[in-house]
């Protein structure tokens, strides 16, 4: 019995050997993780940390050191996105990128101003084509300012034919009369009696009709005229005989022209004419005039000679000047309300010549009747030089400028130290 009883023991043994097999279950268990876990340790960081804490007692230690590296790089990632978004909101809504101003701005304004600028530096050419490009943008009556550029340039440039073109295009458009041709472009007007200022500066040739013609129409006017020669550097012939003419004009009709710098001038052309060389007569005439008003009695008969012998006629007699005719050092204080003429194309000027009239007239006057064109060097300077008197209380006009000038001075903000008289035509 006893035998028997134990050989049913190794019966029941192969049933704890069959459960034997179980036990690499937790092996198998082990096994899969490892392959799962690149994916999870990309999206949950919980589960990475999870799986390391149990990989040390599966002797699984090479897996968790590359573990934690990826986990530090999606946060450093985050931490930029963060900061790219503070830095985007702080500077979006800074003046530096002032990105909403350009909707502020008057299309037809800023065409305007670049016409005035392009004129300004002279190149009339592309301020032309812009023009006439521009008058079919603007029909309407707010396109007026292009059609009146456009006909002070087309004046400036002689263009005759091109100007009545246009003019019956603009009266078929407004039904107003277009603004007439004007052949002598300078129109003077001044208080009869007042004493007014005019300038000659550069080297006058053929094409500086413009001051000339306004210089002669001044002559013509009662009162005393104060002529600027400081910056007058030369003149050619025909030049030079027609200035010649309208000062001794002015003499026998006694008329008071004060001279401003007319020494240097008179030096250069003195020197630059010969005896013996008939070619300059009308510079010739000329130089016999200046020292006439601001020369010496012996200079003048000895160049007087020397005229004689050169063109074999008889050369002009000696007469004593005007009492307060030539001005060589001092300038009596100029009056109330005296207008100083400026003409030609102001280049690099920087207006020191205007001090006298600004510090003594509380309404000075800046005629540009006769100024074609200013370029921004100077209309900047014209700035500098009228801010401090119109902190003083002066009140300063500015008359009569084209409208290219006018657009001009309003661009470099002339407009807010004086005041801008335009011509309606």
């Amino acid at each position: 019995m006893v035998f028997s009883f134990f050989k049913k023991q190794p019966q029941k043994m192969p049933e704890r050997t069959a459960a034997r097999p179980r036990a690499p279950l937790p092996e198998m268990k082990l096994n899969p993780p490892p392959a799962e876990v690149p994916p999870a340790a990309a999206e949950l960081l919980p589960d990475l940390e999870f799986t390391v804490e149990e990989l040390p007692a599966a002797a699984a230690t090479p897996a968790p050191v590359a573990k934690p590296q990826p986990a530090a790089a999606p946060q450093r990632k985050i931490d930029l996105a963060m900061s790219a978004d503070d830095f985007d909101s702080e500077f979006t809504e800074s003046s530096v990128m002032a990105i909403d101003v350009e909707h502020d701005i008057d299309p037809l304004q800023a065409d305007v101003e670049q016409v005035a600028v392009l004129f300004a530096n002279g190149q009339d050419a592309a301020a032309r084509g812009i023009l006439e490009s521009l008058l079919q943008s603007y029909p309407g009556e707010q396109g007026i300012r292009l059609w009146r550029m456009l006909f002070d340039l087309l004046q400036i440039l002689g263009e005759r034919a091109a100007f009545d073109r246009f003019g019956v295009e603009f009266a078929e458009r407004f039904e107003v009369s277009p603004p007439a041709w004007r052949d002598e472009q300078c129109l003077v007007s001044g208080a009869p009696g007042a004493t007014q200022v005019f300038s000659l500066q550069g080297v006058l040739t053929d094409d500086d009709r413009q001051p000339l013609q306004q210089l002669s129409a001044l002559l013509a006017q009662p009162g005393e005229l104060q002529l600027d020669c400081s910056k007058l550097a030369g003149c050619d012939d025909i030049a030079a005989g027609v200035l010649a003419d309208a000062l001794i004009v002015s003499r026998r009709t006694r008329k008071h022209v004060v001279l401003r710098g007319a020494e240097v001038f008179s030096q250069r052309l003195d020197e630059r004419l010969k005896a013996g060389d008939a070619r300059h007569e009308p510079s010739w005439r000329l130089l016999l005039e200046l020292l006439q008003r601001c020369g010496t009695q012996a200079h003048f008969e000895e160049r007087a000679v020397d005229y004689a012998v050169t063109f074999e006629r008889s050369p002009p007699s000696w007469e004593p000047p005007l009492a307060a005719v030539v001005e060589r050092k001092a300038v009596a204080a100029p009056r109330g309300g005296e207008v100083h003429y400026l003409s030609g194309d102001l280049k690099a000027q920087r207006f020191e010549d205007l001090l006298p009239l600004l510090e003594s007239s509380e309404q000075p006057v800046l005629d540009f009747s006769c100024v074609r064109r200013l370029d921004f060097f100077s209309a900047g300077q014209l700035v500098n030089r009228l801010v401090p008197f119109k902190a003083a209380g002066k009140d300063i006009v500015l008359r009569s400028p084209n409208h290219l000038v006018a657009e001009l001075m309003a661009v470099v903000g002339l407009n807010k130290q004086a005041r801008i008289i335009v011509p309606k035509s």
